[in-house]
């Protein structure tokens, strides 16, 4: 069963746009990622400077270790780690129920 990664960021203000940019540019370092399945960025609508990543991974390993101990994850941080106002908060889900 797939693992959904999420990280919750909060970006400082004024560097939204910036910030969006850097995840865009990012897509492929995810797309070519071992077990990566899926990516996307939500943004807050109340709290505009916070943003949700989802990214789908086919096992918490691909995530915890394929992943962060690659030079990928280097890629990613220097893409978008400048615009982090805090460490994001990352936790990992499974399907529990499916509504519809």
């Amino acid at each position: 069963m797939s693992v959904t990664e999420i990280a919750q960021i909060e970006i400082k203000p004024g560097m939204e746009a910036e910030f969006e940019a850097g995840v865009g540019k990012a897509a492929p370092v995810f797309k070519r990622a071992k077990g990566c399945e899926a990516m996307r960025l939500e943004r807050s609508v109340e709290k505009p400077s916070r943003y949700r990543l989802f990214v789908k991974w086919a096992t918490l390993e691909n995530h915890t270790v394929d992943f962060r101990g690659s030079p990928d994850f280097q890629e990613w941080r220097k893409l978008v780690g400048h615009c982090f106002a805090a460490p994001p908060e990352v936790e990992h889900t499974q399907e529990a129920v499916k509504g519809f």
